[in-house]
């Protein structure tokens, strides 16, 4: 009877488990062996999507390489934001909880389409963005619409979401016990010494996770860049972010197994990379027990 209780609690949960996530999987990989179109029954083909891939189309090499630099500058630019103002907010600041909320506010609606159209205008040919640069005597520019300076606009809005980090970088913090402060006062060490022998050691195993759930994030990030290029991740291809193009082969050409086949692709890059962080985790994360 108890059992049969508490089958009946997670049946809800079993359905989604097998209605959202793991029925869905299968038909994507099976439909990454196949063209299909949406208007007619799926043709096998076998590992032609995958080849395709590999050596004939330079629009997908091109999203590869825009959302490595995406990931290879978000990550680490949102690590040390979200550190820095955490180490900031944890020197006993008044209206601690006024704060941490303002920074937390921009992760919870940075991935908006609200806001990839207000970051659109911001940074405009007339956005409030040139108009600071006026203040100081600088000629402004259609940052958007330039190819060598659009993806960095995308960059800039996927790092001032860094609130969620930064909560957790601060939370962590908060557990470091002073005594560890003072007796590096007492053996003459200064702020930055304290920071880097203190601080940073006994964070790495938090710099770890927040880097784990950054890379996985940046990799999938999509709203920003679709929304700042009008969807053609232009210009010239230039925020031609992963998911933007694989959203474009789905739904605007219906080949939904060509997009199946990049959606494989990237989950394996994402285990690949969240598995080289992991690795790389035993040469300088360092727990309390080491």
């Amino acid at each position: 009877m108890e059992n049969r209780a508490a089958y009946m609690f997670l049946i809800p949960w079993l359905a989604g488990l097998f209605g959202i996530t793991i029925i869905p999987v299968t038909v994507s990989l099976y439909l990454s062996f196949t063209d299909y179109n949406v208007l007619s029954a799926p043709t096998w083909v076998g590992l032609e999507n995958y080849e395709k891939l590999i050596s004939g189309d330079r629009r997908y090499e091109n999203s590869l390489w825009v959302t490595l630099k995406f990931v290879g500058y978000s990550v680490p630019l949102v690590l040390v934001f979200s550190l820095t103002v955490a180490v900031v907010l944890n020197r006993g600041l008044a209206g601690l909880a006024i704060y941490r909320s303002l920074f937390y506010v921009p992760s919870l609606i940075g991935a908006s389409v609200g806001i990839g159209l207000l970051w659109y205008q911001v940074f405009g040919e007339r956005g409030v963005f040139n108009d600071l640069l006026g203040l100081f005597g600088f000629e402004g520019r259609s940052w958007v619409t330039n190819p060598r300076y659009a993806l960095s606009t995308v960059i800039a809005l996927n790092v001032w979401t860094f609130g969620a980090s930064m909560v957790i970088f601060l939370a962590a913090l908060r557990q470091i016990p002073d005594s560890y402060y003072e007796a590096a006062s007492i053996d003459g060490a200064n702020g930055w010494q304290k920071f880097r022998r203190i601080t940073l050691p006994l964070l790495t195993p938090v710099i770890f996770f927040n880097m784990v759930l950054l890379t996985i994030q940046s990799f999938q990030s999509f709203t920003q860049a679709f929304v700042i290029s009008r969807g053609t991740g232009g210009p010239v291809d230039s925020t031609l972010l992963y998911t933007v193009y694989l959203y474009q082969r789905a739904f605007q050409h219906l080949e939904m197994g060509y997009a199946s086949a990049m959606a494989w692709v990237l989950l394996i890059a994402i285990a690949l990379f969240t598995a080289l962080i992991f690795w790389s985790a035993k040469y300088w994360v360092f727990y309390g027990d080491k």
